[in-house]
C-alpha cells in the first residue's frame, strides 16, 4: 500500500490527533551516535528523504519525510518528526500505540510504491537488465520509453550517464520527478530527458548502449545501430512474444549479432516451521528481454554464404 496515497497528501495532513515518538512497550528507540558497531557512518533520516514503515504485519508504507507531516492510518498518527533526525531502524508508535519499524526503502520497494504514470518495469526484471545491458559507472546510455522512471533509476544507481526519450511530456515530467525523489536533484547532471520520438531518430552518437521500452522497437533498429559504438549493446523489453520475433527479424537486417532473449519468472517460497513449499502465487509474466551486440564495421561485410549480416558471429561461428 502506497501511503502516501493513503494520506492523501504526501503522506501527512494539516490536522489530526496527538502523536507518540515512543518506543513499543519493552523496546529501546534508537539513538544518534554517529558510527555503528562495525565502524560505519549512521545516517540519520532528513527532511525530504523517503523512509519505509513496516507494522507489525510487515506490511510496508513509503513517506516522503517533512517537517510537520504526519502518516495516517487506521492504526494511528505518526509524526514525521519523529523521525527526522533519528537513525535508521528506529521503531515507532503512531497515537493508538501501533508499532512501526522505519528504514530507508530500497529501490525495488521504492519501484513498486513510486506515484506511476505507465506500467513500470518490475524489480525482477531490472536486476537482470542490469547485468545482460553490462551497465558501468560513466557508461553512455541512451533510454527511450521512460514511463514512470524504474529503469532511469537503476541505471542512474549503476553510475550510468543517462539520456531519455519520451513522447508524453507528463511521462517524462513523472520520470524526472520519481528519480529525483529517489537519488537527489544531483542526479540531473547525468540524467537529460527529452520530449521526443525516437522513431524520427537518435542525435546521440558513441553511445554505449541502447535500452527501449517501446511497443515497435524494430522500427528503431537502425537508428540505435548508427548511434551505438562498435560493441555496444541493444536491449529491448517487449510484453508481447509476437512483437519480440518482429525485433528478432529485424536486429540482424541492422547489423547486431549475438541476439538471444529472456523471460524472468520469479517464485517465492513459503517456509514456517517444517512446512516448506512454494507459494501458491508466483510474479511469472512481465516482459522478454532482448539483447544484441552491436558488430561496427564489421556488420557490414557480406558473409559469403548468403547469411545476413552478422550470422557469421553467431553461435558455432568459427
Amino acid at each position: 500500500m502506497n501511503a502516501e496515497a493513503a494520506a492523501g497528501t504526501d503522506g501527512r495532513l494539516a490536522s489530526g490527533g496527538p502523536t507518540s515518538c515512543g518506543p513499543a512497550p519493552g523496546e529501546a528507540i534508537a539513538h544518534n551516535e554517529g558510527e555503528s558497531a562495525g565502524g560505519a557512518a549512521i545516517r540519520p533520516f532528513l527532511a525530504g528523504e523517503k523512509a519505509l514503515l513496516i507494522d507489525s504485519k510487515g506490511r510496508r508504507h513509503l513517506v516522503t519525510l517533512r517537517p510537520g507531516g504526519q502518516f495516517h492510518t487506521h492504526a494511528g498518527v505518526v509524526a514525521h518528526d519523529c523521525l527526522i533526525g533519528q537513525d535508521e531502524a528506529v521503531t515507532v508508535r503512531s497515537s493508538h500505540g501501533a508499532r512501526y519499524l522505519a528504514v530507508r526503502p530500497t529501490l525495488a520497494e521504492v519501484v513498486l510504491e513510486m506515484p506511476r504514470g505507465a506500467q513500470v518495469i518490475y524489480p525482477k526484471d531490472l536486476g537482470p537488465l542490469l547485468i545482460m545491458a553490462d551497465i558501468f559507472p560513466g557508461a553512455k546510455v541512451l533510454e527511450a520509453g521512460l514511463g514512470s522512471g524504474a529503469l532511469s533509476m537503476a541505471l542512474l544507481r549503476a553510475g550510468a550517464h543517462v539520456t531519455g526519450y519520451e513522447v508524453r511530456e507528463d511521462f517524462a515530467a513523472r520520470a524526472i520527478a520519481n528519480v529525483t525523489s529517489f537519488l537527489g536533484e544531483e542526479v540531473l547532471g547525468r540524467y537529460d530527458v527529452e520530449v521526443r520520438d525516437l522513431y524520427e531518430g537518435i542525435t546521440e552518437s558513441g553511445l554505449d548502449r541502447v535500452l527501449l521500452d517501446l511497443p515497435e522497437p524494430w522500427r528503431a533498429v537502425d537508428h540505435a545501430a548508427a548511434a551505438l559504438r562498435p560493441g555496444g549493446i541493444f536491449i529491448a523489453y517487449l510484453p508481447s512474444v509476437t512483437q519480440v520475433m518482429a525485433l528478432r527479424e529485424a536486429l540482424p537486417q541492422a547489423g547486431f549479432v549475438l541476439a538471444e532473449t529472456v523471460e524472468v519468472l520469479q517464485r517465492s517460497w513459503h517456509i514456517e516451521g517444517q512446512s516448506v513449499r512454494p507459494d501458491h502465487r508466483m510474479v511469472a509474466h512481465t516482459g522478454f528481454l532482448t539483447a544484441a551486440r552491436s558488430a561496427g564495421e564489421r556488420s557490414a561485410r557480406p558473409t559469403g554464404d548468403g547469411a545476413p549480416p552478422g550470422a557469421a558471429y553467431g553461435p558455432g561461428a568459427p
